[in-house]
């Protein structure tokens, strides 16, 4: 019988060497002054257009190019963190909370650490669920407003990012309140947002033209 002995050298990657992923900050396009030079910008560079080519392939890059130019990137995150825009106080504090006691546990193995740490897990646990289902529930009920437009719009840029996945996502609707469930029909609703979105200039310009005459 032969025995062979063997010792695995195993290296643990620092937080640098861990692939970053920047993101818009499409969230800028709540502030009225963000989505008016955004809309201006992509009017530029869809060539003055104010209806969107059918091409929409092309016009998405187009409008995911104008977002990074106009409102800029984030410095990034590690791909393996878990979204985190429904986070609220009481979420953000339990987890503080958590780490801490984790850290106390580390430092000092007793059966008294090891419970305080394992209660806040499970409390941890259940707000984030709880949370997360109030986060969602409200999202949904605005994409049925008129001010659940730019809601609608970060949803397209999730779906963009994650494919076909989109994270618990579970209706987008159109303005007359029907479901959609065709990637076509989803597409062709994005397609009239930006249109709206370019259009809503337009009309403004139309009426100061109007005023002034």
């Amino acid at each position: 019988m032969v025995v062979c002995r063997m010792t695995l050298m195993v290296c643990k990657m620092k937080r640098s060497e861990i692939e970053i992923e920047k993101k818009t900050k499409w969230w800028k396009l709540k502030k009225e002054e963000c989505c008016e030079e955004f809309r201006q910008k992509l009017r530029q560079a869809l060539g003055g257009q104010v209806v969107l080519p059918d091409d929409w392939e092309t016009t998405a890059e187009v409008i995911r190019e104008t977002g990074r130019k106009v409102l800029g990137v984030s410095s990034g995150r590690r791909k393996d963190n878990k979204e985190t825009w429904w986070w609220n106080e009481e979420v953000q504090d339990s987890i503080q909370r958590k780490r801490l006691a984790k850290k106390k546990w580390d430092m000092d193995r007793t059966e008294e650490n090891r419970q305080e740490y394992k209660e806040l897990q499970r409390r941890v646990k259940r707000e984030v669920s709880k949370a997360k289902q109030k986060a969602y529930d409200e999202l949904y009920t605005r994409l049925d407003t008129r001010e659940g437009e730019k809601d609608l719009y970060r949803l397209a840029r999730q779906r963009d990012r994650d494919g076909k996945d989109v994270q618990q996502v579970r209706v987008i609707k159109d303005r007359d309140g029907r479901v959609l469930t065709s990637e076509e029909s989803v597409q062709r609703r994005w397609k009239e947002y930006f249109e709206e979105l370019m259009n809503e200039e337009n009309e403004r310009e139309k009426r100061v033209e109007v005023i002034e005459s």
